[in-house]
């Protein structure tokens, strides 16, 4: 761990110093080889069990069927008191109700059982209604990506094709072209006087329109995506890599009014969430258009979360900047995100050294929260502890929630599958 310390410094080093820049490759080359031995992913596997991970998740999963059965709501959370999950309504202002479905896809990818595909298609067919109505916010990638989306990349359902691609057609409708983004929260313009308010959340939403555009929906579908995330890599963020969880823009003529916070410490502080979704979305966009601006982008991003990590640890505290570090609370669900989100930028990098950077920091992410104090273990249904959801509002603090899980066994599946290609 003293060699991961000592690799995280360099990256600090690269990022805010300016003479250091150039050295960028050097700094890598000589501190990568050891980071990679110290979180190794080879074939091996000697550092992390991926298949034991997910055996947990199939066993927390059925444990949750034990205790909740096919009902007609969803699981969003279990409070640090509670030991059962905290079901909640299908409806359109609940943005967690696409989570659960998406968690029992991915468990029917890896264990392959017809009863876990019952159950997928069930909770999945729930979330119907909302591909009806008008756009209530930019949650439509949350909630129908993950659930529609998953069904139809493992059923070839053709229904399901077509859910997604309606969904996305009314995310577009959430677009200001004279700004160049979608519109985050339309309910909090007024309350907030934000015009037209983006938040770095938003960016996990392009993924439903770049798949839409190229699975039969409309080209223009693309053309806002990209123009999304241009707008976002110009405004949203802060010299150094960080991100503002919203960004404030005139309706009328587009221009950037300023960046703040909604659910993070300050205006100028670090959401660890914020930034793994923004690292998340970027690599999605890179993924999509292959244009070299959004790798560079992502790598910015990613380099400058790695660098703020706590010592020896891989799960961030809720915000980097929180005046009560080392005694505030920690955030699981930032780490998956990231985690599942490195995974990714690690196949599509250019450089071998940092394919390998970036995975074993993934890696070493997820034996992290697949041991104490992370796992759930006896004690709950749910596959991690310790995620905060909402501070400032003292939501969801310290506790199990259902986004932390769903990209917890993403990644997962996304490291089992990587784990395959290298034997």
């Amino acid at each position: 761990m003293i060699m991961k310390r000592i690799y995280i410094i360099a990256l600090f080093l690269v990022i805010n110093y300016p003479f250091v820049k150039g050295m960028k490759k050097l700094v890598l080359s000589l501190l990568g080889l050891t980071m990679i031995l110290s979180c190794s992913t080879k074939k091996d596997n000697a550092f992390f069990d991926v298949n034991e991970a997910l055996k947990y998740c199939d066993i927390q999963i059925k444990r949750t069927f034990s205790e909740i059965g096919d009902t007609n709501m969803m699981p969003r959370n279990i409070m640090d008191s509670l030991n059962t999950w905290k079901l909640v309504p299908v409806t359109i202002d609940e943005w967690t109700i696409g989570f659960w479905p998406g968690i029992l896809w991915y468990n029917y990818e890896n264990t392959k059982s017809e009863s876990m595909k019952k159950h997928a298609l069930h909770y999945t067919n729930l979330l119907e209604p909302l591909t009806v109505l008008p756009a209530y916010d930019h949650d439509l990638g949350f909630q129908i990506f993950c659930s529609y989306g998953n069904a139809y990349r493992l059923t070839g359902n053709e229904a399901y094709r077509q859910i997604v691609i309606n969904a996305a057609d009314t995310l577009a409708t959430l677009f200001n072209p004279l700004v160049g983004t979608i519109l985050s929260w339309p309910r909090e313009v007024e309350k907030f006087n934000w015009p037209h308010n983006t938040i770095i959340d938003n960016m996990i939403n392009l993924d439903i329109l770049f798949w839409a555009s190229k699975n039969g929906g409309d080209k223009k579908l693309y053309d806002i995506a990209v123009s999304h995330a241009e707008t976002t890599m110009k405004n949203h963020f802060r010299e150094d890599g960080g991100c503002y969880h919203v960004a404030v823009y005139d309706s009328t003529d587009g221009h950037f009014i300023k960046g703040v916070t909604h659910q993070g410490y300050a205006d100028s502080s670090l959401w660890a969430r914020g930034q793994a979704w923004a690292i998340y979305g970027y690599t999605v966009v890179y993924r999509e258009t292959m244009d070299k601006k959004f790798l560079g982008f992502a790598e910015k991003l990613t380099d400058f979360y790695l660098s703020r990590l706590p010592e020896n640890e891989w799960v961030p505290y809720w915000d980097f900047d929180a005046p009560d570090i080392p005694n505030a609370p920690k955030d699981a669900s930032a780490a998956a995100i990231a985690a599942s989100a490195l995974l990714e930028l690690s196949g599509l990098v250019n450089d071998s050294l940092m394919l390998e950077i970036y995975r074993s920091a993934a890696t070493a992410m997820l034996a992290e929260l697949s041991n104490p104090p992370y796992r759930s273990g006896k004690a709950k249904p749910s596959f991690l502890l310790h995620s905060v959801g909402h501070w400032p509002a003292q939501s969801e603090v310290d506790a199990s929630i259902i986004y932390a899980d769903y990209y917890y066994i993403e990644a997962l599946t996304r490291l089992k599958k990587l784990s395959v290609k290298i034997q």
